[in-house]
């Protein structure tokens, strides 16, 4: 292809991407396809020769957007959402087009000063303290790819200071904490390092309010574990767990660890809910107070809830150098003379890899055209559209909340009889699953299961720009008639 073959074929591709959106709200939120579909439709082996543009894009439509499940539908309601703006869209196109692999400041300058100036924007924008930011030259900010890779390298930062401190400690003695609604990451961190995890329930205090672990809990198991000759060294808090939304009492962690176990690193996992931050009226709830006082270490996703296209974790960390000291190797092809200098920040010494893509060039997109209070009003729209779904189901009987709603998101399960009815808990699991079953038939719907102190229920979280309210009463009457019709089936009704 040849620059105008591109120009032409970049036309044609704006326009299906315009079509798409255009056509979203008709299509069913959830692929409708079985597993191994595709290797029906396309051949066993890349073609010899090369074939006509026009007939690979139009394969595309023909047989991969059929297999999508559609992240950005209005109807989209599960697991976390994934942003895509037109902004995001048109940064990556232009990135991808000069692309480079960023691994220090000499391989393409902007890539490395742009992303250190939109971290500073951004922890502006969520009230972080000032040693979060880069211009200050001791924290600081980088974009990773998601909130796993953010939390892996917190965590070989924080065993590296840990050794450093602790000479002579055996690997196998070393403890990550985590806790029964950390996400899935803290767990597989340990086995790619080879170390031990212990998890602390805090299923019941969750059920109960929503909060999770408190300081209390944290030294009653670090104490347990020193008893033992084992050396917790990083702690992984969360403020809205992927799970229920909960919030982990940071200030009360942070504040035990500092006055008793000053070698623990805390990290704040916030992949989904810190861009909460970005309004004012929210940042006691998320715990900002303790992030900025105790954190060494605190991600969020700006490709959930953040208008960001996939992927943009971002990553904060109070002490830069306790990074570098982890992750630096510089052989000789890599020095350069503004790196040996320590002018300009080489940010392949934090994170894991070496090459990394242009990724700020999206997020300075779209802070720029959305501005402060346009990311404000995302928001604050999808938290308004929660609540008048959890109004729906509080005004409804069969229905109840199963954790207090946590800013969009929302658990709530299906009752067998009034509130108070003596079923029990493995009937009632039983009948959920059956009502779960149900929803995920529905082509037009799209949420997830989860469990919280050994309760099934059903997650629903709001956050694509384009569902409305029109698009929360729709998915009300799809659940309804659908716990309706659950009841009736398993004889409840």
């Amino acid at each position: 292809m040849d620059i105008e073959q591109f120009r032409k074929a970049g036309y044609d591709a704006i326009d299906r991407i315009c079509n798409y959106y255009y056509s979203l709200r008709e299509k069913p939120v959830v692929a409708q396809v079985k597993p191994g579909y595709l290797r029906h439709l396309i051949p066993e082996s890349a073609p010899q020769k090369g074939r006509d543009w026009a007939s690979i894009i139009d394969d595309y439509e023909k047989v991969i957007v059929p297999g999508f499940t559609h992240w950005q539908h209005p109807s989209f309601f599960a697991y976390f959402p994934t942003s895509s703006t037109f902004e995001g869209t048109l940064a990556d196109l232009l990135s991808s087009s000069t692309a480079n692999p960023g691994f220090n400041w000499f391989s393409s300058p902007a890539c490395t000063e742009l992303e250190a100036v939109v971290m500073d924007w951004a922890a502006k924008m969520f009230g972080l303290h000032d040693a979060f930011l880069n211009v200050n030259e001791v924290g600081g900010g980088v974009i990773q790819t998601t909130a796993s890779d953010s939390g892996l390298t917190a965590i070989v930062a924080a065993r590296s200071r840990y050794q450093r401190e602790h000479p002579g400690t055996a690997l196998e003695s070393l403890v990550i904490y985590v806790t029964t609604q950390t996400h899935s990451f803290g767990k597989k961190a340990a086995m790619i390092l080879g170390l031990r995890v212990r998890t602390l329930d805090v299923d019941e205090t969750v059920a109960i309010d929503n909060t999770g672990l408190t300081g209390e809990g944290l030294r009653a198991a670090v104490e347990e574990d020193h008893a033992r000759g084992l050396h917790p060294f990083v702690l992984v808090a969360t403020v809205g767990t992927t799970s229920s939304g909960a919030i982990d009492l940071v200030e009360d962690i942070g504040a035990t660890i500092q006055e008793n176990f000053p070698s623990i690193w805390l990290h704040v996992d916030a992949a989904w809910a810190g861009v909460i931050l970005a309004c004012p009226e929210y940042r006691e709830t998320a715990r900002l107070s303790g992030i900025n006082q105790y954190a060494d270490s605190f991600c969020v996703n700006f490709h959930k809830w953040g208008l960001t296209n996939f992927d943009a974790s971002t990553l904060w960390v109070r002490n830069r150098s306790q990074l570098i000291n982890a992750l630096d190797i510089t052989p000789d092809y890599l020095r350069t003379k503004e790196g040996d200098a320590g002018t300009v920040i080489d940010y392949r010494n934090w994170h894991l890899g070496l090459g990394r893509r242009f990724r700020s060039l999206k997020l300075w997109f779209v802070l720029r055209s959305f501005g402060i209070e346009g990311f404000q009003a995302h928001i604050r729209k999808c938290i308004s559209l929660n609540n008048s779904f959890v109004e729906h189901i509080r005004a409804c009987p069969i229905f109840e909340l199963v954790t207090p709603p946590s800013f969009a998101l929302s658990l709530f399960r299906l009752l067998p009889g009034p509130v108070g009815d003596t079923t029990g808990l493995d009937s009632v699991n039983v009948l959920n699953r059956a009502f779960y079953d149900e929803l995920r038939s529905c082509p037009n719907l799209a949420l997830t299961q989860t469990s919280v102190d050994k309760v099934f229920c059903i997650r629903m979280v709001v956050g694509a720009t384009m569902t409305e309210q029109i698009d929360i009463d729709n998915a009300w009457n799809i659940i309804k008639e659908a716990g309706e019709s659950t009841l009736v089936k398993l004889g409840y009704a």
